[in-house]
């Protein structure tokens, strides 16, 4: 639930807390889906370590009237066919190759939105109740249960601000284990495996703080400028961090022509990596890294194709990826 979605978004290094304002600011910000004037679907896929994780996303939202909007979507992040040989080796102590079989491990998470326009013009709010599956084979399987809740503001001049606070009652996920199957192993490796893990999973608060200004040249073009600060609970390599929270900021830009062709640009992601090869020197000596990113869209009649390229010149540990989304706006029918 933290990698996130649409390349439009990726493109821009996920600083779009404020300005959301689709189909998918059911994942970024569902305040965002005020700004909805039809309906709409969004498709998104994108591939990780080697093409061997699949994440796939798909969304639908729609506006009940002129004060509210509602929304559904489903993401899965994935790597199927995975070898299982815990039966490998029969019960004489021969190694047969027809007892290895295959599983996938899956994460899902289905998220309902609701947005709501509030009495100050220019103010809206939205809160997301999140159902979280975890699958891992026939091993262990857990359910979890979460919400969200954000808010965006729009001034008469263009000036966008934005807040979203994820995870606001602690999502927890409960763990059921297969003891069979988890006993095939315990006895695959002797000695290793000989405790079943935490039945409970906690994911602690986040909060996301946006700011955004979009300026328009001539008509035709028009230039977004976005901010987030990631705001984690926690001490960690973040470039801000202290025993109460770590701070993370993030910065994107969207070049648009006739609302037409986008080029985006974002980087973020900046952490202090220790240098483990002068581990004998103390204290350890940090690194400042990033992670940049780039996008492209066009969108003509109601059909948006997005594309966006992450970790360009591998300036972070991060993977780079490629993403493609396609956004649909029912008005097309119309």
């Amino acid at each position: 639930m933290n990698i996130g979605v649409d390349a439009a978004a990726l493109g821009m290094s996920s600083a779009v807390t404020s300005h959301t304002a689709d189909v998918n600011s059911g994942y970024w910000n569902p305040a965002g889906l005020l700004k909805l004037e039809d309906n709409q679907l969004a498709l998104m896929h994108s591939s990780y370590f080697a093409n061997i994780a699949n994440y796939d996303y798909a969304a639908f939202a729609m506006p009940l009237d002129n004060e509210s909007a509602v929304g559904i979507s489903l993401i899965r992040f994935a790597v199927d066919d995975i070898l299982n040989t815990t039966q490998l080796i029969d019960e004489q102590g021969n190694i047969n190759y027809d007892r290895i079989s295959l599983f996938s491990t899956a994460d899902y998470g289905l998220t309902f939105s609701y947005a709501r326009s509030l009495p100050v013009q220019g103010l809206n709010y939205g809160v997301n109740a999140k159902v979280i599956r975890r699958i891992i084979g026939d091993f262990a399987s857990s359910w979890g249960f979460g919400l969200d809740f954000g808010i965006q503001f729009e001034t008469n001049n263009n000036w966008r601000f934005g807040l979203m606070a994820r995870d606001i009652t602690t999502t927890f996920n409960a763990w059921a284990i297969n003891e069979d199957e988890f006993a095939k192993i315990q006895n695959a490796v002797a000695g290793q495996n000989q405790e079943l893990p935490e039945t409970t999973e906690i994911t602690i608060p986040k909060l996301q703080i946006g700011v955004s200004k979009l300026v328009d040249f001539n008509y035709d073009y028009t230039l977004l400028t976005a901010i987030n600060l990631n705001v984690r609970f926690e001490e960690n390599n973040d470039i801000i961090s202290t025993s109460f929270a770590s701070v993370n900021p993030a910065l994107g830009f969207e070049f648009g022509y006739t609302d037409m062709v986008f080029l985006r640009a974002g980087v973020g992601n900046f952490q202090n990596e220790a240098q483990l090869e002068n581990i004998s020197v103390s204290p350890i000596p940090e690194k400042l890294t990033f992670q940049p990113s780039f996008g492209v869209g066009f969108k003509y009649n109601g059909i948006q194709i997005d594309y966006a390229f992450t970790d360009i010149g591998d300036q972070s540990v991060a993977l780079y990826s490629n993403v493609f989304s396609l956004k649909l706006d029912f008005g097309i029918f119309r």
